[in-house]
């Protein structure tokens, strides 16, 4: 869903730090603005930043293979995060970006972050034709539906280039994603209709890899509630054509807040409300001395979606300023295929 990971700690206010998890539950000051209902969406405007939204990112993951069959996946994301509304030029600037890149492997996860502030140049994103970059890390193309994608560090790096077969889809009520039974909500739309392409270079040296990858789109100020302690969010794309977004949104008293979007293969949506969509642990891991579910029983009745949801490494461990679980993700059961699966507030 990609509720994501935001602000910098080092600049987040006490109250936020204490909540325990990025102060994404944490009150937003009353002159950023807030989603509302019924969004009317511009494009190709709002594939570019919201400087009046305290919160929002550009989230790629992809599901890959090698010639020989090995499965790997990759994840690139911007995010930005605003100390106060709108934008300013140079130091005075009040937006922090920052990015995550990762590879995960059958055997290995590597991970990577960069950060930068706004109005110097070093990073930020231009709606048309499309630039999304921090440093030398670019995703970019003519527009938002054929895209490149770059990322060197000094343990991986990947080239890649992304030709959407779709459109894009908006979740909860056209693209109005309601977060908490309080009202929190987001606006979210996804690009999940990728075919992706190119080169990851890893230690062993490059592997050529092709497959499927999904970008999701939010921004919001204040997206949780201060009485939700982190998500599992899962997005699957099934053998028989068809795709599904789902998460839950752990509360402190033990329950969950659910939302999901089912995805046909043309891109025809139909959302479901909290309470439709259920994930259950099954196993956990013990990764970064933390136990996490590694293998989970997802269902969504209504489309006879009863699945067996596992890790392809349960060591998939973000292990950077602000840490989290994600990684590729095989499915089986009632449906089959491959996914994407984030993690959160599992200290």
């Amino acid at each position: 869903m990609n509720v994501r990971l935001f602000p910098l700690l080092c600049l987040l206010p006490l109250s936020a730090l204490a909540q325990g998890f990025s102060g994404l539950g944490s009150e937003a000051d009353a002159e950023f603005a807030a989603p509302s209902p019924n969004p009317a969406f511009a494009f190709p405007a709002d594939h570019g930043p919201h400087t009046d939204y305290r919160i929002e990112w550009w989230y790629l993951t992809a599901t890959l293979e090698a010639a020989d069959g090995t499965a790997y996946g990759l994840q690139w994301t911007l995010f930005r995060s605003a100390l106060a509304p709108g934008e300013d030029d140079g130091w005075a600037s009040p937006q922090i970006w920052f990015a995550h890149a990762a590879v995960t492997t059958p055997n290995a996860h590597f991970a990577s972050e960069r950060f930068a502030r706004g109005g110097i140049g070093q990073a930020g994103v231009q709606a048309s034709p499309f630039r999304a970059w921090i440093d030398e890390w670019v995703l970019e193309g003519p527009d938002f539906d054929s895209l490149s994608l770059s990322a060197h560090t000094p343990d991986f790096a990947y080239d890649m280039t992304l030709e959407a077969q779709g459109p894009l889809v908006f979740h909860g009520d056209a693209g109005f994603s309601v977060k908490s039974s309080e009202g929190q909500a987001s606006y979210y739309y996804s690009q999940p209709f990728y075919d992706i392409s190119g080169t990851l270079t890893l230690p062993e040296g490059q592997v050529t890899v092709s497959g499927q990858a999904w970008l999701d789109r939010e921004w919001s100020s204040q997206p949780l509630s201060d009485t939700q302690s982190g998500w599992d969010w899962f997005s699957l794309s099934f053998d028989q054509g068809a795709k599904m977004m789902g998460f839950q949104l752990r509360q402190t008293d033990g329950s969950t807040f659910s939302s999901a979007t089912w995805i046909e293969a043309d891109g025809t949506t139909t959302a479901y409300a909290d309470g439709a969509f259920t994930a259950r642990p099954l196993e956990t891991s013990n990764v970064a001395d933390r136990d996490i579910p590694t293998r989970w029983q997802v269902a969504l009745p209504d489309r006879q979606v009863d699945v067996t949801v596992s890790a392809m490494n349960p060591d998939a461990w973000m292990g950077l300023s602000i840490p989290y679980w994600e990684g590729q993700v095989g499915i089986t059961g009632s449906h089959t295929g491959r996914g994407y699966l984030e993690m959160t507030g599992y200290e």
